[in-house]
């Protein structure tokens, strides 16, 4: 009889709950992320319905903790969703199915899901960074997950700010201008005054998000060497902006990197996943599943 392993893509905006072993047999749901205790409520409800699994992977939104020996390991902590700081959600999940759950950041498990299946087959230092309703960041390095001290926050990385080219004064509510606060869809949405996904493929928004979306990459070059630069999130569905990054990488970076991967290969370099939107929950599920699913 197969194993089946449960997976939770808890996102800011949605949830994907899902059950299998991998890409090729997931039975999954999705619903909107709305209060901690009516949204944990329809995760419950969803593995109730489903053939009970052997463990549950949970990619989340964060800040998250991460430390086991912390008295609020598995809590989403300091986020600015409203409603959502302070929840405990690998509690509250352990608590109704009484089975074992693996906790990382929603992009540390897209990376891994990325890894086990996708565009980072093969290496062991790659960045997976997620441009949607925030900005975060993750990866392997010499293939470990990224932790430390909590965990990456690449999104909250500062960028220089042209005020005269992009007098937008930001929209994080931590930093103001920040990554996240200049290039997140709610940051192109309050500078624009429209949907990101509205504006035309010539609109002046798109050089200006290639831009920061550059100038943070090139950071990320220059601090962790990754061997490739995996770009996800609901932003990045905008086609045309992976040949404006890329260029602007090169520009950026002026020769100083020297690589085949960035001199000749830059389009096989920065990717977008090759799972898709399915990134996060089959990562999610990549925290659990065994070597042989």
């Amino acid at each position: 009889m197969t194993t089946l392993y449960g997976a939770i893509e808890a996102g800011g905006t949605k949830f994907v709950c899902a059950v299998g072993t991998s890409p090729n047999d997931l039975r999954e749901t999705r619903f909107a992320t709305t209060t901690p205790d009516e949204t944990i409520a329809r995760a419950i409800e969803f593995f109730r319905a489903q053939s009970r699994v052997a463990a549950i992977g949970i990619g989340s939104f964060g800040p998250i903790d991460l430390h086991r020996d912390s008295p609020t390991y598995g809590y989403i902590t300091t986020t600015p969703k409203p409603g959502w700081r302070n929840t405990d959600l690998v509690g509250a999940i352990r608590r109704a199915l009484d089975v074992p759950v693996a906790f990382e950041t929603d992009v540390n498990a897209a990376a891994l899901g990325e890894h086990r299946w996708g565009a980072a087959r093969g290496l062991d230092t790659f960045i997976y960074l997620t441009i949607g309703t925030g900005i975060g960041g993750g990866g392997l390095v010499s293939g470990k997950l990224m932790h430390g001290l909590i965990h990456p926050e690449m999104g909250h990385i500062r960028l220089p700010h042209d005020l005269t080219r992009d007098p937008f004064p930001g929209a994080c509510p931590f930093h103001g201008d920040c990554l996240e606060g200049l290039a997140s869809g709610p940051a192109l949405e309050k500078r624009w005054g429209a949907r990101a996904e509205t504006l035309p493929a010539d609109h002046p928004a798109w050089e200006l998000e290639a831009h920061y979306l550059a100038l943070a990459l090139v950071n990320y070059i220059c601090t962790l060497s990754p061997q490739r630069i995996i770009l996800g999130g609901g932003v990045m569905e905008q086609a045309q902006l992976f040949p404006l990054i890329r260029r602007e990488v090169v520009q950026l970076l002026n020769g100083y990197i020297q690589s085949p991967a960035i001199i000749e290969q830059i389009d096989t370099y920065i990717v977008p996943p090759a799972l898709g939107a399915r990134a996060g929950v089959l990562g999610a599920l990549a925290l659990v599943v065994t070597e042989d699913g």
